[in-house]
């Protein structure tokens, strides 16, 4: 598995705790930065599945 798929969950799990916590506080800031960083986990994930899929195909 590559590292961005690993940093990638991780980053969607951060973005969604923030944006819960901005929305059970009200703040709209933090909301949003939350839903960025889980957007920007989406496609460092799919980077990685790219990367994966490539060396799989090599590897054939």
């Amino acid at each position: 598995m590559d590292k961005d798929r690993i940093e990638g969950a991780r980053k969607q799990v951060v973005g969604s705790v923030k944006e819960a916590v901005g929305k059970l506080t009200g703040n709209e800031r933090v909301e949003a930065e939350g839903a960025a960083e889980k957007t920007a986990g989406k496609v460092q994930d799919k980077v990685g599945e790219s990367k994966d899929s490539l060396r799989d195909a090599f590897r054939k």
